[in-house]
């Protein structure tokens, strides 16, 4: 099973469509600050997998964290500012465990990073819009494997080319 992970997109259609259309993916998760080019993407895609939860910067009726159930693994998905994600990372990996998740997702700080806090997985994909610091635009790919192993990877573009 292979999830794109993708964040604050911020109306950038073309960036998110770019890596749409070149990584082979089952399901698409977008954590927010991107609902109008995400719901764009999914009508081209119906039959694709796809979740949203909304951002800091979304308008319309967006669940703010959400929990699925993929290729056996619960990961808890959220854009991260309203669990103070700027400030540590303690808070989102204490939510996920309580609801009983291995991973966590967030991006809303615009800076890529993987971590591991108590047990559960952190990933944040970056922004494909507009990162900060040195950062190229990134998304994320996790792979859950046939024998459960999760494996994590950011991977960055550049000038909307994956």
């Amino acid at each position: 099973m292979k999830i794109l992970v993708v964040s604050d997109t911020h109306k950038n259609y073309q960036a998110l469509k770019a890596v749409v259309d070149k990584v082979d993916f089952d399901i698409l998760v977008h954590l927010g600050d991107g609902e109008h080019e995400f719901n764009d993407i999914r009508r081209l895609y119906p039959d694709k997998g796809m979740i949203y939860v909304g951002g800091n910067c979304d308008y319309g009726q967006h669940e703010l964290s959400h929990v699925a159930k993929i290729g056996g693994v619960k990961i808890f998905c959220c854009h991260g500012h309203t669990f103070g994600v700027h400030d540590g990372l303690e808070h989102l990996a204490a939510a996920a465990k309580q609801e009983g998740c291995n991973v966590a997702l967030f991006g809303h700080t615009h800076l890529h990073r993987t971590d591991k806090i108590d047990g559960v997985l952190l990933m944040n994909p970056g922004s494909l819009d507009s990162p900060r610091g040195k950062n190229k635009p990134s998304f994320g790919i996790i792979s859950i494997e046939p024998d459960g192993e999760i494996k994590m990877n950011i991977l960055a573009v550049s000038t909307n080319r994956v």
